[in-house]
């Protein structure tokens, strides 16, 4: 099932065929691109992004659509232009504890897919952060920490963190981000060990 849970900006996704639908790397790639930009963007704009044709890219596009993941955005003044835009601000898959094997095998590709797109960041940052300017050199962290936490210490930190994050999301900044702002991807995970 998809469902916005109370903060109407956040979808909740547990349904096999939207996991499916979200788990390839364009879609993903598109999903990323819209989430950032206030008001959308057309196929064009999103296949320079993920190196498809417009058309092929309009495809994707349409499949997100019929799950809601994607919608037309108000137009820009052009009514020759589609506009498409991510309706939600956050996306929380989550099969479910009782979920069965397809719903399982769903979520499981999924964040497989994410974490692919993860690490294809870190390498294309790896490559090239003797070019990057010192402060970008210099503020970019990676850690791998290991704590000890009961279940509700781990749920405190988790919305300590996201509580941290939400402020600098690409389109709550959009209307006047400080000079100099980028994007940056914080992948953040909490895994408890056996």
């Amino acid at each position: 099932m998809t469902e916005a849970r109370s903060d109407s900006r956040r979808m909740t996704i547990s349904d096999p065929q939207v996991m499916r639908a979200m788990a390839h790397p364009a879609r993903i790639a598109i999903m990323e691109y819209l989430n950032s930009r206030e008001g959308g963007g057309t196929a064009t704009e999103c296949a320079e992004i993920v190196g498809l044709s417009p058309s092929a890219t309009s495809y994707h596009l349409r499949a997100l659509a019929k799950f809601g993941l994607v919608e037309q955005a108000p137009s820009r003044g052009d009514a020759r232009e589609r506009l498409w835009r991510v309706p939600s601000v956050s996306v929380l898959v989550e099969a479910g504890r009782d979920a069965g094997p397809e719903a399982r095998a769903a979520e499981q590709a999924l964040v497989e897919a994410h974490a692919v797109r993860a690490m294809e960041r870190t390498r294309d940052w790896l490559r090239r952060a003797g070019d990057e300017p010192a402060e970008w050199y210099d503020t970019t962290l990676f850690t791998d920490t290991l704590l000890l936490l009961t279940a509700d210490e781990l749920a405190e930190l988790n919305e300590a963190v996201l509580a941290l994050l939400r402020p600098y999301h690409p389109r709550r900044r959009q209307g006047d981000p400080p000079p100099g702002a980028r994007t940056v991807a914080v992948q953040y995970r909490t895994v408890p060990l056996a």
